[in-house]
């Protein structure tokens, strides 16, 4: 065969020109080949610096939307989500940003197949101890080398998986035997245990599940009469409701030891919180509230309960608090005025909710003495987190000798302030509640018992406003209660672990 690439060009002469032709024809083939793959390398080139910029443009697009979410989780909240928008969202941040971070993987590993291995492995929380542990051994099928010789095992590599087997339904089978005496005509058998539900299909376990679900987790019954559907097991909302309405009246029992243990300590905190509560006669909701007391935030052994009472007024505490004398820890609602009459009381003020009204002020730009004070408020507590995990006499000391001098330098301030800004103005006014309710916020400083704020109980209303979401009223007045009960105890349960 004619081979066109080794043509020199005495090798045309003395061909005639059908021979001339034939190279000739040879040539101009072989160019028209070559063109054409040079035309689909140049395509191919194309495709892929495409398919490059659209790779390029997603992961720049994906890794905006990662740094747009640290915004709205981590920056600050005037310039991000308000606290309830965060609440709001957190979930659904957290799975938008975990499935960015996937989509992103998955573009660089398409991108640059061969990874480094030595990269550093994220860190992540070990799971729990008590979990029990399930083992899959995985060993080769031929533990013999190529070279015909067995092979040593040398060592191993470990990893663990997170799994989780879905809520199951059993049913507790209980026999009685039945013995009789043939002469003496008696008959002996085991008399039944006691139940929550007399005579009814629950167990106290699924009883208390259902109360958790309801009041804790604030799943609505007919959201766990579909769960339970789930596995077969037929539990109309009526049912859950009577199940819990006994398991509320059993617990009464143990509630009241509980009011009685939470009420025997001298520091006590005290707050409230609106429940909508259902109206028959009118096919509306009114307003109801739930009252909460707690032992001292720096008590060893935490506990709160709660009081559902039809109003606000200071019969209601008064009515609770009948016996118990010390020191509480309140707001300035005027509610606890009667209250702090009895003798052997003493109130102590909440700095928090001072500083709350300077904040405002701040993050509306309104004043510019509230940034100086909530700059004042902020090193007193940067020691009392120093002084958080030491005993009450030596935080009494550590407060006299570290927040007694900086305390009497912002009354001074403030009282220097109040005089130069205008009466009524909104920075008048936060002068003045600071002013006015001087020694009770400055409690904390006589007592090592006492805390400088009433955060700790706040943080324990919130599982209320939580349950305001999914069940948005109260039934009953009975119901408000049971709520109150069941939610005492296993608050106070999750306090202590």
């Amino acid at each position: 065969m004619l081979d066109v690439h080794a043509l020199k060009a005495e090798d045309l002469q003395g061909l005639d020109a059908s021979a001339i032709a034939a190279v000739a024809a040879k040539m101009l083939a072989h160019i028209g080949e070559q063109s054409r793959h040079i035309d689909s390398q140049a395509r191919e080139i194309e495709r892929k610096n495409a398919e490059l910029e659209f790779k390029t443009a997603k992961l720049d697009k994906i890794t905006f939307e990662l740094a747009r979410l640290k915004a709205w989780k981590y920056g600050a909240k005037t310039e991000a989500m308000s606290a309830e928008q965060r609440r709001l969202f957190e979930e659904t941040l957290a799975e938008d940003e975990a499935g960015l971070h996937a989509q992103r993987r998955a573009l660089q590993d398409a991108a640059a197949p061969a990874r480094n291995p030595e990269r550093r492995k994220p860190r992540r929380q070990a799971l729990p101890e008590h979990l029990p542990r399930v083992e899959h051994r995985h060993e080769p099928e031929d533990t013999n080398c190529t070279c015909g010789r067995p092979m040593q095992r040398v060592g191993e590599d470990s990893s663990e998986r997170l799994d989780i087997v879905p809520a199951q339904f059993f049913v507790h089978r209980h026999i009685y035997g039945k013995w009789a005496c043939k002469g003496c005509q008696v008959l002996v058998q085991e008399p039944v245990a006691p139940q929550i539900v007399d005579r009814g299909m629950p167990t106290a376990g699924l009883v208390a599940h259902t109360l958790v679900s309801r009041f804790v987790d604030h799943i609505p019954y007919y959201r766990q009469a579909q769960i339970n559907a789930r596995s077969g097991v037929h539990t109309p909302r009526s049912t859950l409701a009577a199940w819990s309405g006994a398991g509320g009246a059993g617990l009464e029992p143990l509630f009241d030891e509980h009011r009685r243990w939470v009420l025997g300590c001298r520091v006590l905190h005290a707050d409230e919180t609106p429940v909508r509560l259902l109206d028959p006669g009118s096919g509306k909701t009114k307003k109801a509230y739930i009252w909460a007391y707690a032992r001292g935030a720096f008590d060893a052994t935490p506990g709160v309960v709660y009081d559902f009472c039809l109003g606000r007024g200071s019969q209601y505490p008064l009515d609770f608090l009948a016996k118990w004398t010390g020191t509480l820890v309140c707001d300035d609602y005027r509610g606890y005025e009667p209250v702090l009459r009895v003798d052997g009381r003493i109130e102590a003020g909440c700095l928090a909710h001072a500083r709350r009204k300077y904040d405002e002020l701040f993050k509306a730009n309104a004043s510019p003495v509230a940034a100086e004070a909530i700059q004042r408020i902020a090193m007193l507590y940067q020691i009392e987190r120093d002084a958080r995990t030491v005993t009450p006499a030596d935080r009494l000391a550590m407060r006299q000798q570290r927040s007694t001098p900086l305390w009497t330098q912002l009354h001074a301030w403030l009282a220097l302030e109040r005089v130069r800004v205008p009466d009524g103005s909104s920075i008048a006014n936060a002068i003045d509640y600071s002013l006015n309710r001087w020694d009770a916020l400055g409690r904390f400083l006589l007592d090592g018992e006492v805390s400088v704020d009433n955060n700790s109980l706040e943080n324990l209303i919130r599982p209320w406003a939580m349950g305001r979401k999914a069940w948005l009223f109260a039934g009953s007045e009975l119901a408000g209660q049971r709520a109150a009960i069941v939610m005492s105890l296993v608050q106070s349960a999750k306090l202590n672990g």
